[in-house]
């Protein structure tokens, strides 16, 4: 295990310079031809009449930020999230813990938090006039079973079976579904094109990404490979097509690959799964054919280095921290702590 003191300084006080937000990307719409409707707003407020004709607008992203007063790094770090959340699960765990936002601060980080196209507040579109397919909503049992946190759900929490070890904190997994956003299947350019949008508004930066929001990072890598100066994969769910796309234009971009425990517990995640049947056996796919062209990638499965029971929430798990101090001093041997 990588101690504190031989990583970094850590401070207590987080000296702010400046912090606020903005919205980006989409484009405005119009809809017309939809019947109009009476509603009222508030409790036995009077009914008003709803036009839901007229221009719109749609496809874009919410940005926070908060830039210190005194930051170490030469490039701000942007904090992506994954699928079906938002960026508040960078900032704090389900049961209350600091999160990844204020622990890359107090390194000395300016940090950007997001939520992408149709998440959090970056707010939704009508459907299925703008966004053509409807809401995916993730169960209990899918979250449950698919992030790992164990290989059985039942609705009884007692007969809930999680993995020995386990370091998610399984008596909030209440509050982590309440965090649960929905997405939908059909919104993926849209999301790439406000990233794009993104990153060449803010400029040369490092990307910290998780799960669905790593195939998004390294799609805008491909397109903007001057403006990336390093980024962190924290386990994928997928990544570009290495036939489709001109890898060597990532050669001098660090990228880190970081993988929890028990992969071989749910289907979509199985390492052991022959030809390319799994999120991870095409992320390691991708990764090798990356390694003939990129000078400086690494990739760490946690067990293998002694850190076990992490989850596919490994930002959200009882040692998230002692992985952030990984990534940390992953950060500062590529020059960019």
């Amino acid at each position: 295990m990588i101690k504190e003191k031989e990583v970094f300084t850590m401070t207590n006080t987080i000296e702010i310079k400046t912090m606020g937000s903005f919205s980006i990307g989409g484009h405005r719409i119009s809809l017309a031809g939809l019947p109009t409707y009476e509603a009222s707003m508030t409790t036995n407020g009077a009914k008003r009449l709803v036009n839901p004709n007229g221009e719109f607008w749609t496809g874009q992203m919410y940005v926070s930020y908060v830039k210190l007063a005194h930051a170490k790094s030469s490039y701000p770090l942007l904090l992506w999230h994954g699928g079906g959340l938002a960026g508040s699960c960078w900032e704090s765990t389900p049961d209350g813990r600091e999160g990844w936002q204020p622990f890359f601060l107090r390194a000395g980080h300016d940090v950007y938090v997001s939520d992408a196209v149709e998440r959090g507040r970056a707010s939704w579109s009508r459907y299925p006039e703008i966004y053509k397919t409807e809401p995916v909503f993730r169960t209990y049992k899918e979250a449950w079973e698919s992030m790992r946190v164990g290989p059985h759900y039942d609705a009884d929490p007692a007969k809930c079976e999680a993995y020995a070890g386990s370091q998610f904190p399984v008596e909030a997994f209440d509050q982590a579904m309440m965090a649960a956003i929905p997405r939908w299947s059909s919104n993926n350019e849209a999301t790439l094109a406000a990233y794009g949008e993104y990153v060449q508004k803010v400029g040369p930066c490092v990307i910290i990404v998780h799960s669905q929001g790593c195939s998004f990072a390294a799609h805008t890598a491909l397109k903007y490979p001057r403006l990336i100066k390093g980024l962190v994969f924290l386990e994928p769910s997928g990544m570009p097509d290495p036939d489709a796309n001109d890898l060597s234009v990532l050669q001098d971009i660090p990228q880190l690959y970081v993988w929890g425990d028990n992969l071989n517990g749910y289907p979509t995640w199985n390492k052991s799964l022959p030809g390319i049947g799994s999120y991870y056996k095409t992320v390691r796919a991708y990764y090798e054919r990356l390694q003939q062209v990129a000078k400086n990638v690494s990739w760490i499965e946690l067990p293998d280095i002694g850190i076990t029971g992490n989850t596919h929430m490994l930002i959200q798990d009882r040692n998230t921290l002692d992985i952030a101090q990984i990534v940390q001093h992953w950060f500062e041997q590529n020059g960019l702590g």
